[in-house]
């Protein structure tokens, strides 16, 4: 057996999927598009041929949720490869995770990528996305990178993501506006669609599809961000009128909303607010204008980062073992 190492970028979640039809497979009740994002990025490197499975993120134990879903992965790249063998898994991120920055799909994107390599198998792209998507649905939109489409389907190897073409993502930038409220949104999947308003979410889900695809595909950038801030509204209406009530937005939130919102009224900026189940928020622009966004967030006392869209994962020749 031998030792490898993958490094993907977590995703900006644009269409946003809520829900799961089949939680054990990850499978989720819509489709979903998304923007890859760099130079944030999980690191992690794979090793087969040890007694049992380990698991360090950022060297710390990952809990027993986390070690069950490397499992996942790891199984399924042992069963495809005829491996008997535990594997040593170590993973970095260079960014903070469980804050709404889509660290997941990095996550199993990476060691999906490291574990079949390890295993010395390879993948063609749908199959790895599948397989990514075990770890988390969002990962198969980081295997395939820039602007993703994840399919929904009951069929294992058609719910796999696909690249959309584009001819704008180099001018595009995302000003980060960290609001570190930690958050977890399994339980949010399973009982969100108990909401009154996911049926209406629902409803409109194929419409807003086309429509990203459109936009994306001929370099709307204004068409693009502002549906994707319209949509994380509507996330946040459905979520919080869930069972569990749950208002993951803080006060920072909203007024990086206000920023944007303010930006494009009074100074004709380009610039879209975007958000996931988290806290923190996206603020999406150009490179023309990315100096004015981020000294508008930083005036708030909000902790900033710029990013540029990521692709998909590749292996590096150092491990971090």
């Amino acid at each position: 057996m031998m030792k490898a190492t993958a490094r993907a970028h977590p995703i900006q979640g644009l269409l946003k999927y809520h829900g799961l039809a089949d939680a054990e497979r990850n499978v989720p009740v819509h489709d979903s598009i998304s923007l890859c994002t760099a130079p944030s990025a999980t690191t992690t490197t794979v090793e087969f041929g040890y007694d049992a499975d380990s698991c360090l993120v950022n060297g710390e134990p990952v809990d027993d949720e986390g070690a069950d879903r490397v499992r996942t992965v790891l199984d399924i790249v042992r069963e495809r490869a005829d491996v008997d063998t535990g594997a040593r898994v170590q993973s970095e991120n260079s960014f903070p995770s469980n804050v709404g920055l889509g660290a997941s799909a990095s996550a199993y994107a990476a060691l999906a990528l490291a574990a079949t390599d390890a295993a010395g198998i390879s993948l063609s792209t749908p199959a790895l996305s599948a397989l990514a998507r075990r770890g988390a649905t969002s990962a198969a939109r980081s295997v395939a990178g820039g602007f993703a489409h994840l399919r929904t389907s009951m069929d294992d190897a058609d719910c796999t993501a696909e690249r959309i073409p584009d001819a704008f993502e180099e001018d595009i930038r995302i000003v980060v506006g960290h609001v570190p409220e930690f958050k977890r949104t399994e339980h949010a999947h399973q009982v969100t669609p108990e909401s009154h308003l996911f049926r209406s979410r629902l409803a409109h889900i194929h419409e807003s599809v086309g429509d990203f695809r459109d936009a994306i595909r001929d370099g709307d950038f204004h068409r693009t961000f502002e549906l994707a801030e319209r949509d994380s509204l509507n996330l946040l209406a459905v979520t919080m009128t869930g069972p569990d009530g749950w208002v993951y937005w803080q006060p920072d939130t909203r007024r990086l909303l206000q920023t944007a919102r303010r930006l494009r009224d009074e100074a004709d900026v380009p610039v879209y607010f975007s958000c996931d189940t988290g806290a923190t928020a996206y603020l999406n622009t150009t490179a023309e204008h990315v100096d004015r966004v981020t000294d508008a967030v930083e005036s708030l006392d909000v902790d900033t980062d710029v990013w540029r869209v990521g692709g998909p994962p590749t292996l590096l020749e150092e491990h971090l073992f």
